[in-house]
């Protein structure tokens, strides 16, 4: 089973970089962020002629995430973080697809920091933490899947001393992740690629794509039972480099499929 994530930075105005790499890589589950579009406004027509079912929380011009799925029945079970029933923010699905729970998210920003924004994202970053542990209790496959907009370790950022007051390489940030990490999580790019740069955005500015000055922040976080499953894992690199495509490019793993 192949699964990937991909921030699409605006499902609507990427719509046919989207269906190209959907026709190319043909993933099983995908999780998507940043649709940028409201909830009746997701081009589920086209993804739908692409082969996918789908389920998406949509919000007006910012955020939004959705789950496509292959031939495969998703069954929602939640679009609302744990924690905080004021936050009205479209940043997280869940979703049980073949006997497998899938966490579609997409962790705020932060910048500027310190400040509001900033607090806005430890704060998700604890529910998220809370409802991580909640769902490995059940000891069943997991996998926390998304834009977390946070690079782990120096290895995961292009000079990293330049982004040592920054939302997305604080220390703090740093180690809410860990946190995460510890309770029993298997980051699957990082396992499979343990020493190695892997980058996952570049951004639009100073030919960074071009340069390779980039970031891993979009990731995978895998329950135990998924991680004795785990087979392989990359990032569709080249996607970046398309016509007007998003600043992320895909990332995918491929795990051996649960009997």
């Amino acid at each position: 089973m192949k699964i990937a994530t991909y921030n699409v930075n605006g499902v609507n105005g990427r719509l046919n970089v989207l269906l190209q790499w959907l026709k190319e890589a043909e993933p099983d589950i995908v999780c998507l962020q940043e649709l940028k579009a409201p909830q009746d406004k997701f081009p589920l027509k086209a993804i739908q002629d692409a082969g996918y079912n789908a389920i998406w929380h949509g919000q007006k011009q910012w955020n939004g995430v959705a789950i496509l799925a292959r031939n495969l029945e998703i069954e929602e079970i939640t679009r609302v973080l744990p924690g905080n029933q004021d936050d009205v923010q479209s940043r997280y699905i869940e979703a049980l697809i073949n006997g497998v729970v899938i966490v579609c998210l997409y962790l705020p920003n932060g910048n500027p920091a310190p400040g509001p924004k900033f607090e806005y994202k430890l704060n998700w970053f604890q529910r998220l933490s809370d409802r991580a542990e909640t769902l490995l209790s059940l000891k069943i496959p997991v996998l926390l899947i998304g834009d977390f907009n946070v690079m782990p370790t120096e290895l995961d950022v292009y000079k990293p001393e330049k982004w040592v007051n920054d939302a997305l390489f604080r220390t703090e940030v740093r180690e809410a992740f860990a946190g995460i990490i510890s309770q029993g999580w298997t980051d699957a790019i990082r396992t499979l690629y343990p020493n190695e740069k892997i980058y996952t955005f570049w951004d639009y500015f100073r030919k960074a794509y071009e340069r390779n000055a980039g970031l891993r922040i979009d990731h995978f976080l895998l329950s135990p039972q998924v991680a004795k499953k785990l087979i392989s894992g990359g990032v569709d690199r080249h996607v970046r480099g398309w016509e007007k495509t998003s600043d992320h490019a895909p990332v995918w793993i491929e795990i051996n499929e649960f009997k």
